[in-house]
């Protein structure tokens, strides 16, 4: 007998390595991505470029879920209920600060990558959980 997977906190999320990130198309089929995540206070942010289709798809929709993940993806926890909005230009330099920080070489690798792009490319996601229905932790 298995039990199901736990649903996971703001903080568990935040601290995770990977987080797979479920944006919708038009038709309701869901995508899901295995990000980089970090905690920005309330929030999680996401770096991705502006070319993605998960980009694309959250213009049209802000309804995701998120769940911790394996590298390739294999869910870990339990999806959470959230919103998420592209960032305005500003903030972006702050979510790749963040991710340099949590990641380490990697990140900073990451980074670098994404501050030689001159076209924009970098974009950043804020994701904000949902509140638990009435009754529910």
């Amino acid at each position: 007998m298995t039990t199901a997977p736990s649903t996971p906190t703001l903080d568990e999320l935040g601290s995770a390595k990977y987080v797979s990130l479920t944006t919708y198309r038009k038709d309701g089929t869901p995508v899901p991505t295995p990000v980089w995540v970090v905690r920005d206070g309330d929030e999680l942010a996401v770096w991705t470029n502006a070319r993605t289709g998960k980009v694309k798809r959250l213009r049209r929709n802000s309804t995701v879920t998120v769940a911790t993940c394996t590298f390739r993806g294999k869910p870990r926890s339990a999806p959470v209920p959230a919103r998420a909005e592209l960032m305005p230009p500003e903030r972006v330099g702050r979510v790749l600060d963040l991710i340099k920080r949590k990641y380490g070489i990697s990140g900073r690798i990451l980074v670098l990558r994404a501050q030689r792009s001159t076209d924009g490319s970098a974009v950043g996601i804020r994701v904000t959980l949902s509140p638990a229905p009435e009754g529910q932790p």
